[in-house]
């Protein structure tokens, strides 16, 4: 499945990609961490020759009944940081996630590093901005992240390459990581027993998902893929995470190489129609489209979320 020649991202990520399994680029360490709670797997992303890290899709834990937020999950990472005496460059979103919070904030401000999004988090927070009636101090902009990855851009974590690309589908926004042989995709691909995420949140669409998953395809087979959710598969016991793009290619029960975009679409949104909408999805989107962060406090000093009645 041969990059289009026009794909100068696609193609900067399989190089990189292949000069990672041939060793002469370093290949990244990575920990995970699974929320059950969410069913959200975060990462640690290192440089095996530097203190070096980044972290994606941090969770911080929420309890809607009570309104209350905890920390549990994002002190494991802090923990966790702290224990190996790393030092963390980046803290990376892979998209503005409809089911868990991010913890992005609290660890920016116990650990340091740039918190980095897409740049077409602005579409969804022009969406969402609307759905929500958010009020003037709500910028649309992007400005509440440290900076907006574009399609294709390079960065590094230490001295391993990166280059973030654009998958949009699950959500407009979306993007994967490519660090040296390893791709994080995100909510765009699950384990291959699994399949894929759904598009009818506002701004999705399954054709484009299909194609931006055709895009990760083109990744060597080698590719470490590690996903942002896993659910169980029926038939198996444990969550799994971690897979590869050639298994994707020859096993995903939604996408694999025989399945055409005609019928993808139809199966996705056939899926789509049965599923109930995610029970964090509102304030979640409320919180992750400002970067993690609550909205600003009333005039009594406490921070409040909405509920649009019927609007979903």
């Amino acid at each position: 499945m041969p990059a289009s020649r026009d794909d100068t991202a696609l193609a900067q990520a399989i190089d990189i990609v292949r000069q990672a399994i041939s060793g002469s680029i370093a290949r990244p360490d990575v920990s995970s961490f699974f929320d059950e709670a969410t069913f959200t797997v975060s990462y640690v992303v290192r440089d095996p020759d530097s203190r070096a890290c980044a972290i994606i899709d941090s969770v911080l834990d929420f309890d809607p009944a009570s309104g209350r937020t905890r920390q549990k999950a994002a002190n494991e990472l802090i923990q966790f940081i702290h224990d190996h005496d790393l030092q963390v460059q980046w803290i990376l979103e892979t998209h503005a996630h409809a089911d868990h919070l991010s913890a992005a904030p609290l660890l920016q401000e116990q650990l340091g590093g740039r918190l980095a999004i897409g740049q077409r988090i602005t579409t969804v927070q022009q969406t969402f901005g609307e759905l929500f009636n958010a009020d003037a101090r709500f910028a649309r902009d992007g400005s509440q992240f440290d900076h907006l990855l574009s399609d294709g851009e390079q960065f590094q974590i230490g001295a391993l390459e990166a280059v973030a690309l654009l998958v949009p589908g699950h959500t407009p926004a979306c993007m994967a990581y490519v660090v040296g042989d390893a791709v994080f995709t995100g909510d765009t691909l699950f384990m291959p027993d699994y399949g894929t995420a759904r598009c009818d949140f506002p701004g999705g669409d399954a054709a484009t998902l299909y194609r931006s998953i055709r895009r990760l395809m083109q990744l060597p087979a080698p590719t470490r893929a590690f996903l942002c959710h896993d659910y169980k598969a029926p038939g198996r016991d444990h969550y799994a995470w971690e897979t590869t793009i050639g298994a994707q290619i020859k096993n995903n029960v939604h996408v694999n190489e025989t399945v055409s975009e005609a019928d993808f679409v139809a199966m996705r949104q056939a899926r789509d129609a049965t599923l109930d909408m995610p029970r964090l999805i509102l304030p979640s989107i409320q919180v992750n489209m400002r970067a993690g962060r609550c909205p600003e406090p009333e005039d009594n000093g406490v921070s409040y979320l909405k509920i649009p009645l019927n609007a979903l």
